[in-house]
């Protein structure tokens, strides 16, 4: 089951992997939230939004609200990796039970670093926040020439970091190109046209017509069933 495991899940499911075997609600919780990432992350909201009411009744079952805390951040931060920026809902009617490192992860979603304790964060995180919040007090700091994102290996966490980033600032073509690639190689639909058009738009803003047209090329090879 660590074959995919989710931004998040981790944390919401740690005992999973565990020996002996983990209770039911904890695997059928891990199987449909899987279910509802891919499904979401393919376009397929209906699909996605049965898997992930699965998932939620399953940890309701034990009546732990700062486990449901933790589930509805892994919705959010799904949704953030395809730009897709809405109140986290089903989290914040929880709040008051959500641990530190989920009041963390809340913010570094939500795109505000600024006083964020990146050690509380997931480790794919910490090097970035560090380095957004350095430059954001040192001027004089510039990026990494590779993009903020190298550092993050897993396509998954990268998309997200991307999407929170990007609701502090523009992010600059390396990064975009990076969150591109990493929806592409893994097929996953919706954020690829929605990062597609964010480097659309670059593209038009830096009146680069040639790099506009195979952007637009790319988005119709993804439209066109």
């Amino acid at each position: 089951m660590k074959k995919r495991l989710l931004l998040g899940l981790a944390i919401l499911l740690n005992g999973c992997a565990s020996t002996p075997p983990p209770p039911d609600w904890q695997a059928n919780a891990f199987a449909s939230l899987n279910q509802f990432t891919q499904a979401y992350l393919n376009g397929n909201l209906r699909i996605a939004d049965a898997e992930f009411a699965r998932a939620r009744a399953e940890v309701a079952r034990t009546g732990r609200t700062d486990l449901l805390a933790r589930l509805e951040l892994v919705r959010c931060a799904v949704q953030v990796a395809a730009l897709v920026w809405t109140p986290c809902a089903g989290y914040q009617a929880l709040v008051e039970d959500a641990a530190p490192p989920e009041r963390a992860y809340a913010q570094f979603l939500s795109g505000r670093w600024q006083g964020l304790d990146a050690q509380q964060l997931p480790g794919h995180y910490r090097a970035l926040v560090t380095q957004v919040q350095r430059e954001t007090s040192d001027p004089a700091s510039t990026p990494p020439a590779a993009g903020r994102l190298a550092s993050i290996n897993d396509p998954l966490a990268r998309l997200i970091a991307a999407g929170a980033l990007m609701q502090s600032e523009q992010p600059g073509p390396e990064d975009t190109g990076r969150a591109i690639d990493s929806a592409s190689t893994q097929g996953w639909r919706r954020p690829l046209l929605a990062w597609l058009g964010v480097a659309l738009k670059q593209a038009q803003f830096g009146f680069d017509t040639a790099e506009a047209q195979r952007i637009r090329r790319r988005i119709d090879a993804v439209l066109t069933p």
